[in-house]
């Protein structure tokens, strides 16, 4: 996809998935505005770290009267989350493929980034792809009407 084409993709979401309105902290705004940028302009695993920003933000904003808030984790937010079953699920896999990727623990092991960087590529655009989505999915799962 070219970078007008990944424009369209999110248009195209947001066509699909937004249902009336939503509400969105600043904070969740801006982290989302920048997923999408880094997405379309191919920078795919800063799209992925910003879409799960942008999704941790917005599940701060969603439960904000709880007393309990600053000591969830990612993982305590989604599953606490009042989203689908499916949508907690890909929010997993999302999670600990974003793991994947920060918490190297031997950074000196590199030899398959370094022989297949295509490889390594195909895969950060395909799940930047779906964490768009996922992105979109969360941020209007309430919409107002």
């Amino acid at each position: 996809m070219n970078e007008e084409q990944k424009w369209k993709y999110i248009e195209d979401l947001d066509d699909e998935l937004l249902k009336g309105g939503a509400i969105l902290s600043e904070w969740t705004t801006f982290q989302a505005k920048d997923a999408e940028m880094a997405f379309c302009s191919g920078a795919y695993l800063s799209s992925i770290l910003s879409g799960q920003a942008a999704i941790e933000s917005h599940l701060r904003f969603d439960r904000l009267n709880e007393n309990d808030l600053k000591s969830l984790s990612f993982f305590d937010l989604i599953n606490k989350s009042c989203l689908s079953e499916k949508l907690k699920e890909e929010l997993h896999e999302l999670r600990k493929f974003r793991n994947k990727w920060i918490h190297v623990n031997d950074p000196d092991e590199d030899h398959d980034l370094l022989s297949r960087p295509k490889y390594y590529e195909n895969e950060l655009a395909e799940f930047a792809k779906v964490t768009m989505k996922n992105m979109l999915r969360t941020l209007y799962f309430n919409p107002m009407v």
